[in-house]
Order: C-alpha cells, then structure tokens, then sequence
C-alpha cells in the first residue's frame, strides 16, 4: 500500500513537475530559514549554560535612584567584597570579584633570559581573579588545579590558545610572561579553551593577590567609586528549586547592608540586587565583559519570523494545490467509484506533500550548509559554534518537516478527497473549488491566503525601511564634535616626558592638524562619573557629573563648539573647568554666561575651582542614552588616548605614510609597547553592531518572504492564465487590447496587496516603534515610509504576474479558441 502511494505521488509530481519546482523551491528556502535561525536561537539561549551552578550564579548589581531614573551599575566597590564575606560567612567560598584590565601588552617568550615577542591584548582577555573564582565558572583544567593555581601572588592560569599563542608547542607552566611591562606572573595552570558562549570569556587569568601590586586599583578602602570591570559574583546556597526564596532573602538583606557600608546621603538612592548569571547575555542595560548582549524580544522576532517564512511557503503549497484541484477532480470520482475511501485519499494526497517536503528537507540542510559560514558572521556566532552535526539539529529539522506536512498538505487533502464523485466525472468541478464537500470557497480562500502573505512580506519591507532610516539618522546624527579623519591612540604610560616628547616628535609632521591628550574621545564606553558640589553647596546633589579630562586642544581636535568664555588653560592637575549645555541647565541657569566664573569641586575635592566656559552639547555615549551633565578638565594622570586630527583631502597613499611616521615616533617614545590605533568614525560605528545586524537581517529575510510570496503568485497566476485561455481568447476576438488583458489578471492582486498593506501597517508601526523607543535620539516614523512599502510590494507583484499576464495577451486569440 504504501508502495503504491508512493509510486503514485511521484507519478502526480512528475506530472505537474512545474508546480513542483516552485513548491520544493519556497518550501526549501523557508525550511533552511527556519533551520539557521534555530541554530542562532540556540546559540544565544545557550550563553552561560555550560557552568554546572549557572542556575544558582548571580551578579552583584547596584542601582542608583535619582533623579526619576534608575541606572543600572555593574561595578561595585572594592571594600565590598571582605565585608560581604564578613557578613555572609555562609557565602565565604561562593563569592568573588573579577577585576578586569584592558589594553595591555603581554610579553612572553625567552631567549637568552630577555622577552622576544609581545602582544597587545584588547579587552575581555585578561582579569585578576580569585581561587574561588573557579567553584563558580567551570573550566577543564589541562594543567594545574582549581585550589593550588591561582593560590600565590604573581600566578597566572593560561587557556590552551593562549598557552599555544604565548610559547607555542612548548610546555608552559613554570615559565613567565610580564604584563605591561611592570609585572611577571608564572603560568601556574592551563584549561581548556571556553565556550564561545560565556559572558566570562578570559583567557589569561592572573592571581587576584597581585592586584595591589599591579596597581590596577586603588580604591581599597572607598565605597563611593566604582569601576565597571570589577564585579562581584557568588553563589547562593540550596538547590535550583531552593532559588526563588534564597534570592528573595539575600535581595533583603543586601537593603541593610547598604545602610551598614554607605553613607546616609548615599544609602537612601541605593539599591544593590543580585542579577542571574543566565540573564546576563539578555540585558542591554548593562555591559558584560564578553561585549555582547541581545534582548529576549529580538529572539523571540527572529521566531516569529522563521514561523512567518514558513507559513508564507505552506501558503503557496495550498494556493497551488487548491488551484489545481479541478485537474484532479476526475481522478477522485474514478478513486471513490473504484472503492476509495476518503480517508486513503487523504492519506494518498498527504503522501504527495510529504514526498515533496521530503525533499525539500534534503535540500534545505544542503542550503544551510553553504549559507551557515554567512549567516554566522552577520550574526555574529563564532565558526564552529553552530553546527548541523547535531541530533537535535535533526530532531528540529525532522519536526520541522512532519509539522509542514500536516499544515501545508491537511487543507488541499481535504479538498481533493471531498468532491462527490458524480459531480467531479461530469467534469463539473468549477476553478472556485464549488463542488466539493469542504464548505469553503476555494477562490476566496486563496485570495485571503495571498493577502496574510503578502501582509508577512510588507511587515518585514516597513520594518526595513523603518530600520534603514535610523541606521542613516546613525550614521549622519550630529553628535555635537567632529568624527572624521580623527585617529585615536593608546597611551600605555605617562612617565615624565614622554607625552610631551611624543608631542614634539609629531607635531612637524605634515598632514596633522591637531591633537590632544585625553582619558578617552568625547563618545566612548570608557566613563568616569563622579560627585560635585557647586558653589557653596553643603552636600552633593543627587545626580553626578561625567569627567573628561583633557589638555586644552582637546576642544580643537575633537571640534566640539565652546559657545562661552574659554578653554581651560593647559596644567596637570585639575584648576580649571569647562562644562556643557546639560549641565549648565541641570544647575538652573538659562544663558551660558550666567555660569562662567561660578565655583565648584569634584570628585571628593575640598579646593574650588571656575568654570571658565561652556561646549554645545556632545553625545558622551551612544544614541541609545540621553545627553548628560559633562566636565572637561585638566588631568594628566588620567591620559590613556592622544587624539590625532588629520587635515582634509589627503589620499589614501598620503594617509599610510603618515601612520607609519606616526607609528615610528611612538614606538621610539614608548618601545616596550605595542603601537595601537583606531580612526574614530569606526569605533562609535561599534556602538551600533547590533542595530546593524538587526537591519541585514531584516533585509535577508524580507527579501526571501518577498521572493517565495513571488513563487506562489507566479504559480497561480499560471494556473489562472492556463484555465481560462479560452475566455482570453473570446475578449480578444471581441476587441480587447493587450493592456485589458493585462489588467484582467493583474488588477485583482493589486488589491489583495493594497488590502495587506492596510492590515500589516499598524502591526509594523507597533512593532518598529517599541524597538525605536530603546534610543533617546531617534527617528519618526512617517507616511511615506508605508506608502514606499506598498509601492514596492505593488510593484514586485506586477512584475511578478506580468509574464504570464503579457504572454496570454499576445497569444493569437485563434489557437486561444481551438485550445478546448
């Protein structure tokens, strides 16, 4: 029986082999769709889930309430970690602090007794940790021991990478590297290399005893500063089920720690709340040290839109079968009269669409296969990380299969097997599907079918001209400074002399315009907010200020706009103050020179100094937060960039000779480090790597949904075109022109794509307008942006049936009306 069913199915694909191709093709591209964004999916619920305690792993956060708004701080202060082992004996081996350090150079390899090799190590590479560290986030250790590795001062635990990288095939433990040439550490352990999928992704991990040493932090004994890459980590005792109400309880008892720890001013704004470990990966609000986070509900959008692909695919399967149904009509009533029964005849048609299916699912996995590499870099998932060679891959794939079958072949089952057989041998069965025994109108059923699918395809075209618009609003938003042809430097020490011999070695060099020694450019990641009090303030307000220091050609290089009094005058300490817009209206002044001259200190100091002027405001971080109250100041030790504007309209050629004098002049002022640069415009294009890969996704799959909805259109309107060749015929005998016929089988799914776009319009606009809210500085969404979809979806559509429309309406009316 089954033999036969199959041998039949083939025999009826082999027949209509036209329709087939179209079918396999939209089911194929939906199918390896719905198989990669799985894949993605998966990649990113998996992050952290490798650790054994992930469930029982939080993060120690604080929140500061004020000002009517709740900011989320990952960085707590360094005193915190005794006292709460002090005040949590039970949780004495389950917390730790992570001390992260960034931008360093590591010099390893020895020869002679001197280092050979050095490397710049960027961020989320390096962090000085505890023995503890290690019974919160597993590892496979190669080498060395979880309780001995990192138990002595100027210890280090290496990955296999790393191990591989710093001595190459030689054995590492005992031997030495030196980080940024002031501390050597003795490799003491080696793990295995971690999931890409961890939010802890360090790979040289040094002995957290040699912190004070290193001199990476100095805040031993302060509980107001923090630092956002040194967090606290614990474990909270109990089991998984025990979580809620062990949560619950630490959450309370960390409000009178607070009380206990921080000043009285201070305490009444603060809240500190353990964050899971698991959620991590899915808050935007705050950084992680993988640089790397995605919300639930961008997860949950690339579902829906593997379901909406598919579900644009199994509507074409219907729309086809049903349109084809009256081919078939006296195949059913020869079936039912030979003894048929309806239920084989279901079975019989759903053997077909399996048999299809099936065949699309081979060829779906070969199309991921070639497209995963792709797909993996615009999403950003690391090769190797998303494999097909999986059975849950397989297990997916064949639900995916099963579950396509019974929604794209159920309905045209039940229509097929339902027609009465006297009826169908008559040859009475009508191309609106009359004449069965299902109960629906075929012919509106397909109409109402090419409307969801065409609604599926504007929603996903709306949400990429909406997208569009704020990637360009990105790239082209006035941030408040100069962007282009800025190039920014490390700077690894500030010895005396160096950085104002590195000024001197560059400053006859033609092609710079300016530069400027600074913590960081006026957009960046890198922040350092403090307390002030202005004028004769008793305590600090309830907000704070973020710091800038800079030399005084800061403003010059970075084109900010002083619009009142001056720059502050060159020093290495901090004498004078120059403040933005924000802030000056924070202090409740109206003109900018209403401020010059006032008084203030910051960051804890007793000594007042002016505010000597005031820039336009600035974008101190991305578009996504709203512009804050900024302070430009003199600090030397606090340079780690030099700024360097090039002049306009050099070339290219011109270009790379200078970075190779610039080169030159810092390795000779700094020759134990790692010369290290960025251009400016490509660092805050980082800011937006993931609205990025939002928008090329968008586009890919609009552009599939569009080009299997094609598929489908084009397939009917074939059908169309083919049952009703002699009615074409009889038009043209009676003096219709080409464009009527035409307009005969082209103007009805210009209205079904009107009435789509009518129906996905306000779904689009929610939609795109709750993911616009998550920026302060954005764009709005305006008629023509719906409009621009419809004319484009009206177009693909004509352009879609315009084919077969113009070849019906050239052909000789003659051969039209012999056809039957």
């Amino acid at each position: 029986m089954i033999k036969s069913y199959f041998t039949t199915a083939l025999r009826a694909l082999k027949r209509n082999w036209s329709y087939s191709v179209i079918n396999v093709l939209g089911l194929t591209l939906s199918l390896a769709c719905c198989l990669l964004l799985f894949l993605a999916i998966r990649y990113e619920l998996s992050f952290d889930r490798h650790n054994a305690h992930a469930d029982q792993t939080y993060r120690l956060v604080s929140f500061s309430k004020t000002a009517n708004e709740d900011r989320l701080n990952v960085g707590i202060p360094l005193p915190a970690l005794p006292a709460l082992r002090t005040d949590f004996p039970e949780l004495k081996h389950q917390v730790t602090m992570v001390n992260r350090i960034t931008n360093v150079v590591v010099t390893a390899g020895e020869k002679s007794g001197q280092a050979t090799r050095k490397f710049q190590e960027g961020d989320g590479v390096l962090a000085f940790v505890e023995p503890e560290y290690f019974r919160l986030f597993d590892v496979n250790w190669k080498s060395g021991s979880a309780q001995t590795a990192l138990t002595n001062p100027n210890s280090v635990v290496l990955s296999e990478r790393m191990a591989h990288k710093y001595f190459g095939m030689s054995t590492p433990i005992g031997k030495k590297i030196r980080v940024n040439n002031k501390t050597d550490f003795v490799v003491t352990g080696v793990v295995q290399d971690l999931p890409a999928t961890s939010s802890m992704p360090f790979e040289v991990l040094l002995s957290f005893a040699s912190l004070k040493q290193y001199g990476a932090s100095t805040n031993w004994d302060d509980w107001q500063s923090t630092y956002g890459g040194a967090q606290i980590y614990l474990m909270l005792p109990g089991t998984v089920a025990d979580q809620p109400t062990a949560l619950a309880r630490m959450n309370q008892q960390l409000a009178a720690f607070v009380k206990k720890y921080h000043k009285a001013d201070d305490a009444k704004d603060l809240v500190y709340e353990l964050q899971p470990l698991t959620a991590i990966h899915f808050d935007a609000r705050s950084d992680n040290y993988a640089k790397r986070t995605v919300s639930k509900e961008m997860i949950w959008a690339m579902g829906l839109i593997g379901l909406f692909i598919l579900i644009t695919a199994c509507v074409n399967f219907i729309n086809l079968a049903t349109a084809q149904a009256i081919r078939r009509a006296k195949e059913v009533g020869v079936r039912k009269v030979l003894g048929s029964s309806r239920g084989q005849l279901v079975r019989q048609f759903l053997g077909e669409t399996g048999v299809l299916i099936g065949l699309a699912v081979v060829l779906a996995l070969v199309v991921a296969q070639l497209t995963l590499p792709y797909v993996g870099e615009l999403l950003n998932i690391k090769p190797g990380t998303a494999t097909l060679l999986d059975p849950t891959v397989f297990i997916f794939l064949m639900t995916l299969g099963l579950l396509t079958t019974g929604l794209a072949g159920f309905y045209p089952a039940l229509v097929l097997s339902g027609y009465q057989p006297i009826v169908a041998l008559k040859g009475k069965i009508r191309a609106s599907g009359q004449g069965g025994s299902s109960g629906i109108n075929q012919l509106t059923l397909r109409r109402g079918l090419i409307v969801g699918q065409f609604a599926i395809s504007q929603l996903l075209i709306i949400g990429t001209i909406i997208a569009y618009s704020q990637m360009t609003y990105f790239r082209s938003a006035d941030l408040g400074f100069s962007r282009d042809a800025v190039l920014t430097v490390l700077i690894p020490e500030k010895n005396p002399g160096q950085l104002e011999g590195l000024n001197a070695k560059l400053t006859g060099l033609p092609g710079i315009q300016s530069m400027s020694y600074a913590m960081t450019t006026p957009s960046s990641t890198s922040n350092w907010t403090t307390g002030f009090r202005f004028e004769n303030d008793e305590k600090e307000p309830d907000y704070g200020v973020l710091m800038r220091p800079a030399d005084s050609a800061y403003v010059r290089t970075y084109g900010l706009n002083l619009i009142a009094g001056r720059m502050f005058q060159s020093a290495d300490t901090m004498r004078e103050f120059v403040i933005n817009e924000a802030f000056m209206k924070r202090l409740g002044f109206q003109k900018p020179e209403q401020v010059i001259g006032k008084l203030m200190t910051v960051n804890g100091e007793t000594v007042k100094k002016p505010i000597v002027g005031v820039v336009k405001d600035f974008n101190a971080f991305s578009l996504h937060q709203k512009i804050e109250p900024s302070v430009l100041t003199s600090y030397r030790d606090q340079y780690r960039s030099l700024g360097i504007k090039l002049s306009a309209g050099q070339s290219a050629e011109s270009v790379s000779q200078l970075l190779k004098k610039i080169e030159a002049s810092w390795n000779d002022t700094f020759p134990d480090f790692v010369f290290k640069y960025n251009f400016l415009d490509e660092t805050l294009a980082n800011f937006y790597k993931g609205e990025e890969r939002m928008y090329s996704l968008f586009q890919l799959l609009a552009g599939i949904a569009i080009f299997i909805g094609c598929l489908g259109l084009y397939g009917v309107v074939s059908f169309m075109v083919e049952t009703r060749t002699k009615e074409v015929g009889i038009r043209k005998a009676l003096g219709a022109t080409t464009g009527h016929i035409f307009g005969l089988f082209s103007l009805d799914f210009v209205r079904l794509v009107l009435i789509a776009l009518v129906l996905s319009s306000p779904l689009a606009w929610y939609i795109m307008n709750q993911w616009l809210q998550t920026f302060a500085y954005k764009i709005t969404i305006e008629w023509w942006m719906f409009a621009l979809a419809g004319v484009l979806a009206v177009g693909i559509a004509l352009l879609t049936v315009s084919f077969q429309s113009i070849k019906a309406a050239l052909m000789n009316p003659v051969k039209s009306l012999r056809s039957e």
